[in-house]
């Protein structure tokens, strides 16, 4: 199947979405991306690209735009909560110097792949919410205005409340993992350098890494607890609230929390793996497919693999359902060995009895420094991955 001449649609203009569309454009197709907001944008929140994801960036031809709007991670540290100095170093200048690690704000990513796509002739529709799909050889996609959208091929990357997961697959019952996450930008005032540095104390950690040349710094700031709360990333919180419950934390860490001014909460659920990703000619990618917890900063990077390998998959396929069966097949275990990797991350940084937490951290200490290329390397069947050398 070639894809040149092939009119598809994209639902959802994220990470995600926006690479779907730009890769099926280098490929021939005409691309239309239904975007349910006003803005073909996202604020207040960072992230981290791995040198997987990095790959697909290249091969979109993007590298340099996001060398220039990003930070280039120069090492991972993690700090107890209260003692000062390091538990663990991991030097990426010195045993990762051929990857690219980096740390950019969604906002940045979402405009350098719009700005990319629209130059490329992708037609974005903003304020196109999208009722249902209706998957089979002639999709529709169905609007709440009334509208219908009609396309040889419909992509699903409409994230955790997909319609195109809907009409893939039987609802799903999502599980609370016992924890909420907090999320804030807080100017730089401490010189946080180029590095991720990760704050573990009891049932709690905080993750900070500087954006936009170094002038904020991005904070997440996850906690165990019993009660819920509501899976969106929209809901805000009093900053007070995430003072209260981060109030042990000493040095650097309180002085950045002592910056916050706005503040969203929101509840970290656990979502199967979608067991159908493609039926007829409608398929799915990112959140729609695999929801992932924000412990391995994972979501954006397993995002953009979706979109090059599925696009690449219907370029070299003899039909559209082969080539969405290669995808599926191509993806979904590296996808679920992800997960489970993000979702076993967590209880690391949350030990809470003191002998079992310093015997762990005194663990970490060595490692670090008796084999720290081997503690990097733990990770290479991640980050040394290229789904865009087949």
């Amino acid at each position: 199947m070639a894809l040149n001449g092939q009119h598809i649609i994209v639902i959802g203009g994220g990470i995600g979405g926006l690479a779907a569309a730009l890769a099926f454009r280098q490929r021939g197709a005409s691309v239309t991306v239904l975007e349910q907001a006003e803005a073909v944008t996202e604020v207040g929140a960072g992230l981290q690209i791995s040198p997987n994801g990095f790959a697909v960036i290249r091969a979109l031809e993007l590298d340099a735009a996001l060398a220039q709007n990003s930070v280039r991670a120069r090492a991972v540290v993690l700090r107890d909560y209260r003692k000062p100095g390091e538990v663990l170093r991991l030097d990426l200048a010195r045993f990762a110097a051929d990857q690219h690690f980096r740390f950019v704000h969604r906002a940045d990513l979402i405009t350098i792949l719009a700005n990319a796509a629209r130059d490329a002739g992708v037609q974005i529709r903003l304020l196109q919410k999208v009722a249902s799909v209706e998957a089979g050889p002639e999709p529709v996609v169905r609007l709440c205005s009334g509208a219908d959208k009609r396309a040889d091929l419909v992509i699903g990357a409409d994230g955790l409340h997909s319609k195109a997961r809907e009409a893939l697959n039987e609802p799903d019952s999502p599980v609370f993992t016992g924890q909420v996450a907090w999320r804030a930008i807080v100017p730089n005032d401490p010189g946080l350098p180029a590095e991720a540095q990760v704050f573990m104390g009891p049932g709690r950690h905080m993750v900070c890494y500087p954006l936009r040349g170094g002038s904020v710094v991005n904070i997440v700031a996850a906690q165990e607890r019993a009660e819920w709360a509501t899976e969106s990333w929209s809901h805000r919180d009093d900053p007070k609230n995430l003072r209260r419950a981060f109030s042990e934390f000493d040095g650097t860490a309180r002085a950045l929390l002592e910056r916050v001014e706005d503040v969203a909460l929101w509840g970290l659920f656990r979502h199967p793996v979608a067991e159908t990703w493609h039926k007829g000619r409608v398929a799915i990618l990112g959140d729609a497919a695999h929801p992932t917890l924000p412990f391995l900063a994972q979501g954006a990077n397993m995002a953009l693999e979706d979109a090059w390998v599925l696009a690449d998959c219907l370029d070299g396929a003899e039909t559209t359902g082969a080539g969405l069966s290669a995808y599926q097949a191509r993806r979904r275990d590296r996808v679920v060995r992800a997960i489970k990797a993000a979702n076993g991350n967590a209880w690391k940084y949350h030990l809470s009895i003191p002998p079992v937490r310093g015997a762990a951290h005194l663990a970490l200490k060595l490692g670090g420094r008796l084999a720290p290329k081997r503690m990097l390397g733990q990770f290479d069947w991640l980050y040394r991955h290229d789904v865009t050398r087949g």
